[in-house]
């Protein structure tokens, strides 16, 4: 008997064919999260980069309203370093002091898990569909192996009614192990992404607070000789 995927599609029962569909709509939607994440990752991290380098100079000569100013514009809107330093800085020129200091800490910490929450955008799509995507073909096998049986009940041993059941509970199986591996990879790839550029904001953060501390060290003298 010839036969070919549309024959077995157009042969395949309900319950099997919302099977394949459900793990299709989980295939797309994981490769709709891949580039949206590629794309807002890349932005995030090329806009930071460039930011980075236009604070060296206010940062350098002590001025962080200066370097608010920069975080703030347009070009930066979906840099983390400036969704970072803005309200950081913000809490330490309000006071500049240790209490100043402290508070920048706490306004940076927030920022971080929220930045960290907006980066992970859709990973649980990713994670969902790596981990249930052979479960839900494994469903799709057993209909397809329940059509086989019917198929023997219905026909005896005539093997051209049972290929096209054994067919579909294959290819049930085949979809759902490649989607789920295609999940798995994207899921291990993009959290790399968010983890390298977790550990640039941390840095980010530290040197902050380092540049802080250095600027009380600076004025203390100053008021001192007052």
């Amino acid at each position: 008997m010839q036969f070919d995927i549309v024959e077995i599609w157009g042969q395949a029962t309900a319950p099997v064919k919302f099977v394949i569909l459900t793990m299709g709509a989980m295939g797309v939607g994981s490769i709709y999260v891949a580039l949206e994440r590629a794309w807002a990752l890349t932005k995030a991290r090329n806009q930071s980069r460039a930011l980075a380098g236009e604070l060296a100079g206010a940062f350098a000569k002590g001025d962080g309203a200066a370097a608010v100013q920069l975080a703030k514009k347009a070009e930066y809107k979906d840099s983390y370093l400036g969704h970072l330093l803005v309200p950081g800085l913000n809490e330490f020129l309000a006071r500049r002091d240790r209490h100043g200091i402290e508070a920048a800490e706490r306004a940076l910490q927030r920022v971080s898990i929220a930045e960290d929450a907006a980066l992970r955008k859709g990973f649980g799509i990713l994670a969902t569909t790596g981990a249930t995507c052979p479960f839900v073909g494994l469903v799709g096998t057993i209909f397809g192996i329940i059509g086989a049986f019917q198929a023997m009940a219905d026909g005896g041993g005539d093997m051209d009614k049972l290929l096209l059941p054994i067919a579909e509970a294959l290819i049930a199986t085949a979809i759902g192990i490649a989607v789920a591996i295609v999940g798995v990879w994207l899921f291990n790839f993009f959290t790399a992404k968010v983890e390298a550029i977790t550990r640039d904001m941390n840095t980010s953060v530290l040197e902050l607070i380092d540049w802080c501390e250095k600027q009380l060290i600076i004025e203390e003298p100053a008021t001192s000789a007052k």
